[in-house]
């Protein structure tokens, strides 16, 4: 069962990364904007987001959940983390992330993570009176993730996250479900050779509906009333292929320098290739820095993101019970971006 397993999860990962590539002219720099739910594709991660999400290959515990599902697998016993996010700082823009992963029999982990962002009250404004002053709304954005992971062998493993995605106001909303599948494989004479692929944002299109979308009128010359609905398009999902590599250099028990490279193949913006490096001292503290690169992000005439590249990630992790293994850590990162005055992400994670 085992060997049959070592052939069929890369097989069907890769085929489906093909497909979704090929569907979705992965890397199409013409059809940036033209998809929805754009949150999905921030990274709400402390820890992971301080090396640009480099880490497909070796994300661990539930910031998998973002990057590569499938390292949510090496989940000890349990773990809860909540996170905080101050989104393009000057835009009042904050995303709250909570979530926690427990080891469910010998090999299988599952997980559950929530997702909402934040972005204030917004003025209405109307033809008859533009300059607002009649009130406000507020938009609401939540995904909620549900994963799976498993243990198939001491190489492979392997995840699945179910993505339920919310949007609205007051009087429009849109819902709809998404998937993520990863697989990680671990080799090396002290496991420190890495490999990751993850296929992510999968899912049929959505589009917005609700009382918004309608008004009274009266067709052609009649003076009757009517209630008129404006039909709505639909859109779709910004769905991508993650593919990354790690290396860790253990220099003795105390020193570790792990160096990561990822490529993303967008379906609905540019192709991004992400180089980070992570330096650990002991389990104790954990510095990291990247740097994320896409076709004309040095121009800002040619710059298609609000992100400029340079993340930056310190963690600092504390002992609660040794001989348990558990630990308590602070996380922070720091994303670069022009204009605003970047991203700042900081978490509390617990591992029991």
């Amino acid at each position: 069962m085992k060997k049959i397993y070592r052939l069929l999860i890369p097989v069907v990962l890769i085929t489906l990364s093909i497909v979704s590539s090929k569907e979705g002219r992965a890397g199409n720099e013409d059809r940036v904007g033209q998809s929805g739910a754009a949150e999905l594709l921030i990274n709400p991660w402390a820890r992971s987001s301080g090396w640009g999400g480099v880490n497909t290959a070796n994300s661990r515990g539930l910031e998998a959940s973002f990057n590569n599902i499938a390292g949510l697998a090496f989940t000890p016993k349990f773990e809860v983390i909540f996170s905080q996010t101050s989104w393009l700082k000057g835009s009042d823009i904050n995303i709250s992330t909570f979530g926690f992963s427990t080891k469910v029999g010998e090999t299988g982990v599952i997980g559950l993570s929530i997702m909402a962002l934040n972005v204030g009250d917004i003025q209405i404004r109307t033809v008859n009176q533009p300059d607002g002053g009649i009130g406000t709304f507020k938009p609401s954005f939540i995904n909620i993730g549900i994963s799976y992971a498993k243990t198939f062998s001491n190489s492979i493993y392997g995840g699945i996250n179910l993505k339920i995605i919310s949007e609205s106001i007051s009087n429009v909303s849109a819902q709809g479900v998404a998937i993520d599948a990863g697989i990680q494989y671990v080799t090396g004479p002290t496991d420190n050779i890495k490999f990751g692929i993850a296929l992510k944002n999968v899912g049929p299109t959505l589009s917005f509906s609700g009382d918004g979308f309608s008004f009274s009128g009266t067709q052609n010359s009649s003076t009757i009333s009517h209630t008129i609905e404006e039909r709505q398009g639909e859109f779709e999902l910004p769905s991508l292929v993650n593919i990354g590599a790690a290396y860790d250099f253990n220099f003795n028990e105390d020193h570790r320098l792990t160096l990561a490279g990822n490529f993303t193949s967008n379906s609905f913006s540019k192709d991004q290739y992400t180089l980070g490096a992570e330096y650990g001292f002991m389990q104790y503290l954990m510095v990291r820095a990247g740097f994320t690169y896409e076709k004309g992000i040095f121009e800002k005439a040619t710059r298609t993101t609000a992100l400029t590249g340079p993340t930056a990630g310190v963690t600092i992790q504390a002992p609660l019970n040794k001989e348990k293994g558990s630990t308590f850590s602070i996380d922070y990162s720091y994303r670069a971006s022009d204009p605003w005055q970047g991203c700042h992400t900081i978490s509390a994670r617990i591992n029991l």
